[in-house]
């Protein structure tokens, strides 16, 4: 069974919250930003650690990152990693990107359809 840690949802791990960064690396991917975290336990063992985080604004007109985790333990990487893989590949298989379908339509489906007329 795959034990994954949800942070909104599981707040009695404490110990595994606290781990030692060892290694980061950020990815920004349009309004998101994902965190890819190594971090490391007491007994030196590593763990991974996958943060999602989007700016937006707050009902005051304030900017406000909402943030969601998921903790990855080694154990689990080879059936997690399998496990995206496919889905990824499942959805490159059914969708094709903008850069498969061309330039011309990528073009096209980069702006608005506006009439100028209506306005």
């Amino acid at each position: 069974m795959t034990k994954m840690y949800f942070e909104d949802f599981d707040n009695t791990d404490t110990h595994e919250r606290n781990g030692d960064d060892v290694f980061s690396k950020p990815v920004r991917a349009g309004k998101r930003t994902y965190f890819f975290d190594v971090k490391a336990t007491k007994n030196s063992d590593y763990y991974l650690t996958i943060t999602e985080s989007k700016r937006r604004i707050d009902k005051d007109g304030r900017f406000v990152y909402d943030k969601h985790k998921i903790f990855l333990y080694k154990e689990d990487f080879e059936k997690f990693s399998q496990g995206l893989e496919e889905i990824i590949q499942y959805i490159r298989e059914r969708i094709p990107t903008i850069n498969e379908r061309g330039p011309k339509e990528a073009v096209a489906n980069s702006f608005s359809d506006v009439n100028f007329e209506e306005l």
